[in-house]
C-alpha cells in the first residue's frame, strides 16, 4: 500500500559515504515530506566540511618536534630581552628614585625615627619631674637665643614648681613696666603672672645678632613642626660632620634632619652640660629628652585634664549607653512576648 522512493547522495570529496534518504508518498501521488530532506542535506553540508578537515595532511612528530623547538627558542629570547628590558627600567628607576630621595632629604631634612614618648599613650601623663629638668635645660641653653613668649611662670605653679618657687624665680628676672608717672619705662622685678622674658627686643636685633638667622619662638615648636617631638629631639643631637661630597659654608653646621641639612645653630647639648638638681646624670639624650618633655608641655600644657575628661566621657557614655539597652528590653520585652489569639468561629 506504501511505495518508497530511495534519493542518495554522495559527498564528492570522497565519493565513499552516502547518505541515503528514504521518502514516502501514499498510492494517490501526493508530495511526501521533504522538509527532513532539507534538513539531512544540511547534515550533509556539515559532513563533507569534516571529511575536507580530515583528509588534510597531518604534521608527523619530526614536525612537530621542530615547531616545538622553533617556539622555544622564540620564547626564550623573547624572555630574555624582556628581562634585560626589566631590568633596565629596573636600575634607571632606582637610580632616579634614589635621586629623588635625596633631593627630598635635602630640601625638606631627614625623617626623623619614632620615640616612645611615655606621655604619648591614650591614658598617659607628663613626667613631671623630666619637665623641670627640662626647664633647666632650656634657662641654661636655650633660654640665650630662643624665646617662649607665651609661657609665664605662673603656668609651671603644680606642674614642675611650687608656688613659693615660682615667685622666687619670677622675682629673679628683671621686667621693664610703664610708663610711671613721669612717662618713662621703668624695670621692676618680675611677678608670677609675667611671660617668659625675650633675649632679643626684636626681630631685626635677633637676627643680626645670630648671623642673619632668627632663632624661632619655642613655645609651640613641637606642634609647628611635623612630628615635632621627634624632630626636635632627632634636631639638637643629629649634629655630625658633612659626608663626602657635601660642603656646608662657614658659620653652617651640618645636620641631615634640617631642610637644606645646614643650621645655623651649632651642637648645643653636650655630657655634663647641665647638673641636674635631682642627681639625675646629664647625658646628652637624657637632656634632650628632658627638654622635648618641657616643650611638649609647654605647646599642650592640657593634655592631662583633656584626656581625663575624655576618659570620664567615655566611662559616662558607656554607663547611659547601657541603660538605654536595659530600658528598650524592658519596653518591647512585654510587646514582642505577648500571644495573639485569633477567634476564627466567632
Amino acid at each position: 500500500t506504501v511505495q518508497s522512493v530511495i534519493l542518495e547522495g554522495s559527498l564528492h570529496s570522497s565519493g565513499s559515504r552516502r547518505c541515503t534518504l528514504i521518502a514516502t508518498h501514499d498510492r494517490s501521488g501526493m508530495a511526501g515530506r521533504f522538509d527532513v530532506a532539507q534538513g539531512l542535506c544540511r547534515v550533509l553540508g556539515s559532513l563533507r566540511l569534516q571529511h575536507k578537515l580530515i583528509n588534510q595532511t597531518a604534521p608527523t612528530a619530526s614536525d612537530l618536534v621542530v615547531k616545538q623547538k622553533q617556539d622555544r627558542g622564540e620564547t626564550i629570547g623573547q624572555k630574555a630581552f624582556r628581562a634585560i628590558l626589566l631590568l633596565g627600567a629596573g636600575v634607571s628607576g632606582a637610580i632616579g628614585l634614589s635621586g629623588l630621595v635625596h633631593a627630598d632629604e635635602a630640601e625638606h631634612g631627614l625623617a626623623p625615627p619614632s620615640y616612645p614618648w611615655p606621655h604619648s599613650g591614650i591614658l598617659s601623663s607628663y613626667d613631671h619631674a623630666s619637665i623641670r629638668r627640662g626647664h633647666q635645660v632650656y634657662q641654661q641653653v636655650c633660654a640665650a637665643c630662643h624665646s617662649m613668649s607665651f609661657v609665664a611662670f605662673r603656668d609651671l605653679a603644680g606642674v614642675a614648681y611650687t608656688e613659693d618657687e615660682v615667685k622666687v624665680m619670677a622675682a629673679e628676672v628683671e621686667v621693664e613696666d610703664g610708663p610711671n608717672d613721669e612717662g618713662e619705662m621703668y624695670l621692676r622685678p618680675g611677678k608670677p603672672s609675667d611671660y617668659f622674658p625675650k633675649p632679643y627686643p626684636n626681630e631685626q636685633a635677633a637676627r643680626f645678632v645670630n648671623g642673619g638667622a632668627y632663632p624661632p619662638d619655642l613655645s609651640l615648636i613641637t606642634k609647628a613642626r611635623h612630628d615635632g617631638q621627634n624632630y626636635v629631639y632627632s634636631l639638637i643631637t643629629g649634629y655630625r660632620e658633612p659626608p663626602a661630597g657635601v660642603s656646608v659654608r662657614e658659620g653652617l653646621y651640618y645636620n641631615p634632619y634640617f631642610p637644606g641639612g645646614a643650621i645655623a645653630m651649632p651642637k648645643m647639648l653636650n655630657d655634663g652640660g647641665v647638673e641636674y638638681e635631682d642627681g639625675t646624670p646629664a647625658t646628652e639624650s637624657q637632656m634632650a629628652k628632658d627638654v622635648v618633655a618641657f616643650l611638649s608641655w609647654a605647646a599642650e600644657p592640657e593634655m592631662e585634664e583633656r584626656k581625663l575628661m575624655g576618659f570620664k566621657f567615655l566611662l559616662a557614655f558607656s554607663l547611659a549607653f547601657l541603660q538605654v539597652c536595659y530600658y528598650k528590653r524592658w519596653k518591647w520585652a512585654p510587646i514582642k512576648s505577648r500571644r495573639i489569639v485569633v477567634d476564627v468561629v466567632n
